[in-house]
C-alpha cells in the first residue's frame, strides 16, 4: 500500500438546478465566498488558479489547478492538480428526475508535501477525517451561496 496515494469521493444532493450548480463550481475563483477551507484563489489565466486550502489541521496545501475539462451539457469539471498535492479531481453533476441535483466529488492525489510524506503512516486517519470534514463544510457553504444568489 502507497500510504501517500489518496482516492477521495464525496456525494451530495442538493436542491438547486444542476445548471446553477455546474455554473456555481466551475467558477473557482469565488471558492473563498462559500467554502471556508479555500483560504485564497489566485487565477493564472483562463484555466488555471493558485489556491491555499487550510482545514482544520494546522497546515497550509498550495495547488496549482489546471482545468482540463469543463463541460456544462454533461456537468463534468475535471481539473489536473499540482504541488503539495499532485493528481486530477473531477466534479459530475446530475439532475434528479424529482428536482434538484447530485453532486459527485471524486479525487485521486499523491501527496508532495514533506511534513505529510513524512507523517504518512501515523496521519492517514488525521488526513481522511480533515478531508472529510472540508467536504461536509463545502457542502453546507454551496448550500448557502446557491440559496443567496
Amino acid at each position: 500500500m502507497d500510504w501517500n496515494h489518496y482516492r477521495f469521493r464525496s456525494l451530495w444532493t442538493l436542491t438547486a438546478p444542476a445548471p446553477v450548480v455546474h455554473h456555481a463550481l466551475a467558477r473557482i475563483e469565488d471558492y473563498p465566498l462559500w467554502w471556508p477551507q479555500v483560504r485564497e484563489v489566485t487565477r493564472l489565466d483562463d484555466t488555471g488558479a493558485a489556491v491555499r486550502i487550510r482545514s482544520l489541521l494546522p497546515y497550509d496545501l498550495f495547488l496549482t489547478m489546471r482545468e482540463e475539462r469543463r463541460d456544462p451539457e454533461a456537468g463534468v469539471l475535471e481539473a489536473a492538480i499540482l504541488g503539495d498535492l499532485e493528481g486530477w479531481a473531477r466534479w459530475s453533476v446530475t439532475a434528479r428526475p424529482a428536482g434538484g441535483c447530485l453532486v459527485r466529488y471524486d479525487q485521486e492525489v499523491e501527496v508532495r508535501k514533506p511534513l505529510m510524506r513524512r507523517l504518512a503512516v501515523p496521519g492517514r486517519p488525521f488526513f481522511r477525517a480533515n478531508h472529510a470534514l472540508m467536504m461536509r463544510a463545502g457542502r453546507r457553504g454551496l448550500v448557502r451561496h446557491l440559496e443567496a444568489v
